[in-house]
């Protein structure tokens, strides 16, 4: 082996290293705690730093080291495996579920919680049922907490008569535990599809967490509507019987929805706008089914949902009042 072929063959070998090293570091300290993750941390460092020796005294060997951690690391990672039986936040507590006969959706679980604050509510779960052929509206929901590249996708399906139904992808967190993007890689989320009511689920974001609410219609035939409400019925019936895990980038509050949009039209383009969901109207906008009138941002001004939407219109539904600009 010439002498650039040993080199770049040491700098794969030590790159290979760092990486196993930072990946099976990050995901044993997130899943273990107290000695039993300081044992499986000092292993690592153990392995790492023994296929280390061995490749400087043996070359070959040492990639045969480096093999045997990984299987070890891959092994034990395969165990940890989603569930449904959790100590859960009460607000994630439970799943929708739902059952189709002759047209008519049943979903029972719909979170109808009054907030107090944003951590406090009185809680309260209702069925509700929903004739499919008096499906009217779709509207696109976004809710932006600090960076405005990246918001929290929400869908809320009209019916005749008044009633509304907001779906919700979201991670399913324990109780006292706290949501963050490097655990949403390594299998420490679960997902779970929540129902709920616009009073519920958009006055928290609007009037008590004080999010960026912005709600836009989304023009689709009758088919498609229909089509787009039993894409999250059967989403909830594949997660009723068999959890999943949440995953910050591949099956997020945005990509798990594009995977239902896929059903309605197969060549459905990813674009990066899936990923930087604070740009989703413009992603609508090129598919030609984002409502409303005007430039976009004149669109994105009439789409502001500002909180105090019962205040406002004293007398009016929680829904009927949010639509008021």
């Amino acid at each position: 082996m010439t002498r650039a072929l040993r080199f770049l063959s040491n700098v794969l070998f030590g790159l290979t290293v760092l990486a196993g090293v930072l990946w099976s570091g990050t995901a044993l300290w997130l899943h273990l705690a107290g000695g039993l993750r300081l044992a499986a941390l000092a292993a690592l460092a153990l392995a790492a730093a023994g296929a280390v020796v061995v490749r400087i005294r043996r070359r070959p060997a040492g990639w045969a080291v480096l093999a045997l951690a990984a299987l070890a690391i891959g092994g034990w990672y395969q165990t940890i495996t989603p569930r449904a039986d959790r100590a859960w936040a009460p607000d994630v507590s439970r799943g929708v579920t739902a059952r189709v006969s002759d047209g008519v959706v049943t979903l029972s679980d719909i979170r109808d919680f009054d907030w107090h604050s944003k951590d406090e509510a009185t809680p309260r779960w209702i069925s509700r049922s929903f004739d499919l052929d008096r499906l009217e509206t779709v509207d696109m929901i976004t809710s932006v907490w600090d960076n405005p590249e990246i918001a929290h996708l929400l869908v809320s399906f009209g019916f005749g008569g008044g009633g509304h139904v907001v779906f919700s992808v979201e991670i399913r967190r324990e109780q006292g535990e706290e949501f963050n993007e490097i655990g949403g890689f390594f299998r420490q989320f679960e997902l779970v599809l929540i129902a709920a009511t616009e009073r519920d689920i958009v006055r928290l974001r609007t009037d008590l967490r004080r999010e960026e609410v912005r709600m836009y219609p989304v023009l689709l035939t009758a088919a498609q509507r229909r089509a787009m409400f039993l894409a999250y019925v059967d989403l909830a019936g594949q997660l009723e019987r068999q959890p999943r895990f949440y995953n910050t980038l591949t099956a997020n509050c945005t990509t798990v929805v594009y995977g239902l949009a896929l059903g309605l039209k197969p060549d459905l383009p990813f674009d990066d706008r899936l990923i930087l969901s604070g740009r989703l109207p413009e992603y609508l906008e090129t598919l030609h089914v984002l409502g409303g009138e005007g430039t976009m941002a004149e669109r994105r001004a009439a789409a502001l949902v500002p909180p105090g939407a019962e205040m406002r219109h004293p007398g009016l539904g929680y829904s009927e009042a949010i639509r008021l600009r």
